[in-house]
């Protein structure tokens, strides 16, 4: 059909301007051929006033026809992504830089849950604590809406320089926090403001520049979470020994800064933006579509027991004989599978045999997982094994989640749509880990079996979520 129609204009704009040549002689002729007679020095001969004012005028019906359907379909190709170019794979770049500092650090919550609980807030409950860790994800998507609005406003750069400016003094104002208020605002609410910023921005102006090849532009960055959840647990880990708390949070900030200029220099939007009146309606229209509803409930119920694992491997893994020196390694060997062949494979297939598809499958997969290997896991050998297929696993739906969005979307509402999809699903990634943590009063001695339980039935949930929003749109 749109081979039809372009068909359809591109004959009709031949026809006009033939017809404009026939009445208005040479006033009508192209720019190609104008230039030619440039180089050939030729003398064509001037139109009449009449003719002139005609064609220039705009009082021509063939020549004004003609500019119509001519601006009409420039349209149509300018809204159409490039999939690739400099500036395309550049911006990818940035995103990769922006979500190795941004989900890359929340990916490194299970380390900073474990260190607490042994240090500066041991007098808490494990709850209580995990009410920081939840926040740093909560934040992150829930800011959704907000980017959104500014970022069809204004573009992205002066929203991934505030991120920047959030991000680094709320892990510096960290380093020096003692009293568990001051992590939840530092760490729980800062921090995450500007991750949120970072994450959002990215996404959104990667979206822009692609659309065949948008689940790989997207896998491809969000690999970088995958790579920064492998590096900064590992370099936090050894730095919290060798150099204290406070060092470790202030050195990590150099490095996210550094990175961040990468991001400030590269990430740019494709589309024009420009100031609209704000309407809350276009973040509460979206929720009265329901392959909407279906993909973002898919969404809610998956990352609801998502980061379970995250949090709760290391003391899991400590809990049932592993050392602390290797249960410390167990998040980066998480990441370490989502890193290459959980973000960018994936999304490579998706691409070619449906975004739906590969979704609902991963999903069920971290669910049968959860049961069948992580449940009954008594041993070392099994938590590896887990960490690496759940990695593998949950590193696709991540990467896959924008593109779903973007997939039911018109490219020029991708801000709003996301960031409504994002709110709701913020909710999700706010209480799913303080429920485990009720369910788990005591990670090092207690039973894990409803914790293994809550996570894979929301697992399953969301995979049947997806199932009907395939079948429904």
């Amino acid at each position: 059909m749109q081979h039809n129609e372009d068909h359809i204009v591109s004959d009709a704009v031949e026809e006009d301007r033939k017809e404009a040549i026939g009445t208005h002689g040479s006033a009508s002729s192209t720019g190609d051929d104008v230039e030619a007679n440039k180089d050939n020095n030729v003398q064509r001969p001037q139109p009449l006033e009449e003719e002139k004012h005609d064609v220039n005028g705009g009082l021509g019906d063939g020549s004004e026809k003609s500019s119509t359907i001519v601006q009409a379909q420039s349209t149509l190709v300018a809204d159409e992504p490039p999939d690739g170019g400099y500036e395309a794979w550049m911006t990818v770049v940035g995103g990769f830089c922006g979500m190795f500092v941004s989900f890359g650090w929340t990916n490194c919550m299970g380390i900073f849950l474990d260190y607490y609980q042994t240090h500066q807030l041991s007098h808490e409950s494990t709850s209580t604590i995990t009410w920081v860790t939840s926040l740093m994800t909560f934040m992150m998507f829930f800011g959704g809406p907000f980017i959104g609005i500014l970022f069809d406003n204004f573009g992205p750069r002066y929203i991934i320089l505030a991120g920047t400016l959030l991000h680094v003094f709320g892990i510096m104002m960290t380093s020096i926090s003692t009293e568990y208020y001051q992590f939840l605002l530092a760490q729980g609410i800062c921090s995450p403001i500007g991750t949120s910023a970072l994450f959002h921005a990215g996404i959104n102006s990667i979206s822009t520049w692609f659309r065949h090849r948008r689940a790989l532009a997207l896998g491809i960055a969000t690999s970088g979470a995958s790579l920064g959840g492998v590096i900064l647990p590992i370099m936090l880990t050894r730095l919290f020994h060798q150099l204290g708390f406070g060092w470790a949070m202030r050195i990590c900030a150099f490095l996210i800064l550094f990175l961040l200029i990468i991001t400030n220099l590269t990430t740019k939007s494709r589309l024009v933006h420009r100031r609209k009146r704000f309407h809350l309606m276009d973040f509460i229209r979206p929720l009265g579509e329901l392959p909407f509803v279906l993909t973002t409930a898919g969404t809610f119920c998956f990352f609801w027991g998502m980061f379970l694992p995250f949090s709760f491997i290391p003391s899991q893994a400590e809990r049932y004989g592993m050392s602390a020196t290797l249960a410390s390694y167990m998040i980066p060997v998480l990441n370490a599978a989502r890193f290459h062949p959980g973000r960018i494979i994936p999304p490579y297939l998706a691409d070619l045999f449906g975004r739906f598809n590969l979704m609902i499958l991963t999903t069920l997969f971290s669910g049968i997982i959860v049961l069948a290997i992580w449940l009954p896991t008594r041993g070392n050998a099994p938590a590896i094994v887990f960490s690496a297929l759940y990695g593998f696993s949950s590193g696709t739906v991540v990467s896959l989640a924008p593109a779903l969005v973007a997939q039911i979307s018109e490219i020029r509402e991708i801000g709003v749509r996301s960031g409504t999809y994002f709110f709701i699903v913020s909710f999700a990634a706010l209480t799913g880990t303080p429920i485990a943590g009720a369910l788990l009063p005591d990670p090092l001695h207690g039973s894990y079996t409803k914790l293994y339980i809550f996570c894979a039935v929301v697992m399953f949930a969301g995979a049947g979520f997806y199932l009907l929003a395939k079948i429904d749109r």
